[in-house]
């Protein structure tokens, strides 16, 4: 779910590269050093996981799991989120440097947004545990292709049938995201429930 270079606007890129640079700073500083490790892990995750592309006209989809990635780290999700892109970019060329920003934005901001919605959810038993998972990783996905939909849109309303096509194309991503992202985080919680501060699974 990467928008190329060379795709969109100058404000739009600006836009994008403020409110990325914004959340990273946000971030690093609410980071906990001691779970520098857990970042590290769930960054490379994302970046593993944001290997296999499907092109969709001027972006692209892939299984994500920023929904687990926010779950988890709230707003470090930016940082780690931001490191995997620029590591992706610089790598193998997907997205692109100048477009980073708004990338990250499109990664980030939604992984926050799980963070405060379903976090309360997690370890309150164990079917509850992986509808939290479940519903972070499909709502992460939804908002995630709203957002490129709307950068795409603002660059260029000529856009607007792309856009849609990016959301309705997410769609089978988001219940695959939603499924992995329930398993996943119920098995967290279960053999290593410090990775989600304070909270535990009950059975």
């Amino acid at each position: 779910m990467h928008i190329s270079e060379g795709v969109l606007s100058g404000p739009v890129i600006i836009s994008g590269a403020a409110a990325a640079l914004a959340g990273t700073a946000v971030g690093l500083r609410k980071l906990d050093y001691e779970q520098m490790v857990h970042v590290a892990i769930l960054a490379s995750a994302f970046f593993v996981a944001s290997l296999i592309h499907v092109n969709i006209g001027p972006a692209s989809t892939h299984l994500v799991l920023n929904g687990i990635v926010g779950l988890i780290l709230g707003f470090s999700a930016f940082p780690a989120i931001m490191t995997a892109l620029i590591l992706q970019a610089v790598l193998f060329g997907f997205g692109g440097l100048t477009t980073l920003g708004v990338n990250v934005v499109i990664m980030a901001a939604p992984a926050v947004a799980v963070h405060y919605l379903f976090l309360p959810l997690v370890g309150k038993s164990a079917r509850m545990t992986y509808l939290a998972g479940a519903m972070a990783g499909g709502f992460a996905v939804l908002l995630s292709s709203i957002l490129m939909a709307a950068s795409l849109w603002m660059t260029d309303q000529d856009f607007l049938v792309t856009s849609r096509l990016i959301v309705l194309a997410n769609i089978p991503v988001m219940i695959i995201e939603g499924i992995v992202s329930g398993f996943c985080l119920a098995f967290l919680v279960k053999v290593y429930p410090e990775i989600v501060p304070g909270k535990t699974l009950k059975q």
